[in-house]
């Protein structure tokens, strides 16, 4: 009977757990003997350097395992400084494993010494930290790239307490409000924003905070040490904990007050062109209803003079003070027409069908189109909706279809195509026909001037295209032409999409 066998099954579990721990923990131990110059390492430190488990080291071997160059002139630094002074040491390495890895270690030495004080042997523990201090680097270097990101943006980062002081703010920042940096985290944010904009931006901050929103962006004034405004646009989100607890605001701030100058000063200047446009429009009815007034009363005058007294009728000059009268009514009437258009504004636009507009049209010249043997082609689809006002394309349909049948080709009947597409926020309608065509080269500046004609026509007066021009750009539209002398004309009219 073995009287040993239970203290040798309780040491032998003992091993057991010990190495298990060491497993877990990916500890092994390592042990020189310097009398035998002799090398051990455990299962687990083995299994750290990647080398079979009958392996069996030399020192210089396991020196050579740490990474070439620093880490592994430190090991032997500190292994011989330990052999020579009894201090132990403890420290991160690099080492390359028996299968090319580079890998993150930790390696304690303690020395043992015998009683003539002489160093017999240095032992300790080697643990495997590769996956922790990568992860730790991996932290650490995102830190250091938010660091220098939020340190060098070339706008304002703060980093703002729940309660609204500055936790964190870059040079940007206090360049733009002109606080030094101690200055600034001594204070909070609602201390250097205008009272108007304080509601807004602490409103959106509880939203967040009561996790109903994720994060804001809003224009804000901040006051600048010095008093001025400092027009910025504030981007704000939230850092919270992994239980979800608010930590901290992370705050970037725009600079836009030289942006904020410049509106306000379009809004000015926009300001004072409808108030200019307004008193010329007014003038412009001013002058039509006076002028129509006097020149009723002397074509009603003259009309007289032709019943009462034909006798002052007959001379040369009556006609011409007839015609001249006439020519001033006529010049009354377009007068009267622009001043109309420009009444009309974006606020008058209503849905309407494209395809029912040129129908239409196309009906009401019926007559025309028999005598000229004219074709009009409707491809439009028929469920295209633009905005627009309807007595406007009333007359810009007529006019163009009119045009296109008065400035025929005499070698060719009329062939008017029509078309649309729908491209983002236009409807654009293209009417083709194969006329006279426009020389534009001469005549493309001119084309939509007031009382511009570019044809030998009895009944033009160039005042079609300027008025349409006019009704389509007061819709929010525009008109493009091409055109090809005895070739044809094409518009293209883009008006706003319905959906838009």
């Amino acid at each position: 009977m073995n009287i040993n066998a239970p203290k040798n099954a309780k040491t032998h579990n003992n091993n057991r757990i010990f190495s298990f721990m060491q497993e877990a923990a990916k500890i092994g131990s390592w042990e020189v003997d310097l009398i035998n110059n002799e090398v051990y390492w455990s299962k687990v430190t083995k299994e750290i350097h990647e080398v079979e488990a009958n392996y069996q080291p030399s020192l210089e071997e396991g020196i050579n395992f740490y990474k070439e160059g620093q880490n592994r002139e430190k090991i032997a630094e500190l292994f011989n400084n330990s052999v020579e002074t009894g201090e132990k040491f403890d420290g991160e390495f690099q080492i390359i494993t028996n299968d090319g890895k580079e890998k993150w270690v930790r390696s304690i030495g303690a020395p043992i010494f015998d009683d003539q004080n002489n160093c017999i042997r240095v032992q300790g523990v080697f643990q495997d930290i590769d996956e922790k201090t990568r992860a730790l680097k991996k932290i650490a270097l995102n830190e250091e790239r938010f660091r220098k990101i939020f340190e060098y943006a070339p706008n304002g980062m703060a980093l703002v307490a729940i309660d609204g002081s500055w936790l964190q703010v870059n040079e940007t920042l206090c360049n733009m409000i002109g606080y030094s940096r101690e200055e600034l985290l001594q204070s909070t944010f609602q201390e250097i924003t205008h009272p108007d904009d304080l509601f807004l931006d602490t409103s959106l901050l509880e939203e967040m905070l009561n996790n109903t929103r994720d994060r804001y962006k809003i224009e804000k004034r901040y006051y600048h040490k010095d008093g001025s405004i400092v027009w910025a646009l504030l981007s704000v989100s939230l850092v919270k904990n992994n239980e979800g607890k608010p930590l901290y605001f992370v705050s970037q701030i725009n600079n836009i007050t030289e942006r904020k100058k410049a509106e306000k000063q379009n809004d000015e200047l926009l300001e004072t062109t409808k108030d200019q446009n307004m008193r010329l429009l007014n003038f412009a009815h001013i002058v039509s209803h006076n002028l129509r007034s006097h020149s009723g009363n002397l074509e009603m005058l003259l009309n007289l003079m032709q019943i009462d007294l034909p006798e002052a009728t007959n001379n040369e000059f009556f006609p011409m003070l007839k015609s001249a009268v006439n020519h001033l009514q006529e010049t009354i009437e377009n007068l009267n027409e622009v001043a109309i258009v420009n009444t009309k504004t974006a606020e008058n636009l209503t849905s309407e069908n494209v395809f029912n507009y040129i129908q239409k049209s196309i009906n009401s010249l019926h007559p025309q189109i028999l005598e000229s043997n004219a074709t009009f082609q409707n491809n439009v689809d028929k469920n295209i909706q633009i905005k627009g006002v309807p007595a406007f394309l009333d007359s810009i349909f007529l006019n163009f279809f009119t045009n296109s049948i008065k400035y025929k080709s005499p070698d060719r009947n009329p062939l008017i195509h029509i078309n649309a597409e729908v491209k983002d926020k236009f409807v654009i309608i293209s009417i083709k026909d194969n006329g006279l065509g426009i020389d534009l080269k001469n005549y493309g500046e001119k084309l939509f001037g007031m009382y511009k004609t570019f044809h030998n026509h009895t009944s033009a007066r160039g005042l079609g295209l300027f008025i349409t021009k006019n009704q389509i750009e007061a819709m929010g539209g525009k008109i493009e032409v091409e055109s090809e002398v005895n070739k044809g004309t094409t518009f293209k009219l883009y008006l706003q999409n319905e959906k838009n």
